[in-house]
């Protein structure tokens, strides 16, 4: 009897416990629901942000193109002048090879850097131009002989030269540029030495001088102004 009288007991516990857990496990459910629900809608916003930003650089990527496309086709069949849109890179042939221990340019290069400049402002003052292209950063190029430091000096003469080219009308007679192209030049173009970084497969070509464009970032960057530099009423080349 009295075992009964206890099972009896323990069971009405039992049933008087259940309405509890079960809005205990009503709540969780609900929790859960609750947590799954913003998890989507925060993967869904996230989803879009990503979109958003890929499209924008597969923008920025197709009218970075369309800008070396424009100087590209600008000096179709020029011979000398060579225009690489897959490294958004300028090179001259022979035209654009140094001596050994030489920072002077052949005659060729005159006339060739008269023949680019120009696309060159032209492009950087188009609509696209002006919102994507940086600067136009000369790197003059060394072989291996010689120490680092000598050949960073000599890389950096090199880079000098065409900055005199294309600003000391004395030194390249082929170049007439206004004066607000010479500006748009000072503003523009960088004289940036990289020594030896970029040997090529033989020391005669890797003694040589190349333009890099170079792009913003993103299209707020463009907006960012650039430095101002003084003018003078001409230029002087400090290199003999």
């Amino acid at each position: 009897m009295f075992a009964k009288a206890v099972k009896r007991s323990s069971k009405g516990k039992s049933e008087g416990e259940k309405p509890f857990w079960i809005s205990y496990a009503d709540l969780m459910t609900a929790m859960m629901t609750l947590f799954l629900a913003a998890m989507a809608v925060t993967m869904v916003a996230i989803t879009h942000k990503v979109r958003q930003v890929e499209n924008k650089e597969v923008v920025r990527a197709k009218q970075i193109k369309q800008i070396c496309s424009n100087i590209q086709g600008r000096l179709a069949g020029d011979g000398v002048v060579q225009v690489d849109c897959e490294d958004n890179r300028i090179s001259f042939g022979e035209a654009g090879r140094f001596g050994h221990d030489d920072y002077h340019l052949p005659p060729a290069a005159g006339p060739a850097l008269a023949r680019l400049v120009p696309v060159v402002l032209q492009a950087a003052d188009d609509p696209l131009g002006r919102k994507w292209l940086k600067q136009v950063v000369i790197e003059g190029f060394t072989d291996t002989d010689g120490s680092y430091l000598y050949n960073l000096h000599l890389s950096l003469e090199r880079s000098e030269w065409v900055m005199c080219l294309l600003l000391d009308p004395q030194r390249n007679t082929d170049l007439s540029l206004a004066p607000q192209q010479l500006q748009r030049v000072r503003d523009l173009f960088l004289a940036g030495g990289v020594s030896f970084n970029g040997a090529k497969s033989t020391k005669d070509a890797s003694r040589r001088v190349e333009l890099k464009l170079q792009f913003y970032g993103s299209d707020t960057d463009s907006a960012q102004a650039r430095p101002v530099f003084q003018v003078m009423a001409t230029d002087r080349c400090m290199l003999r």
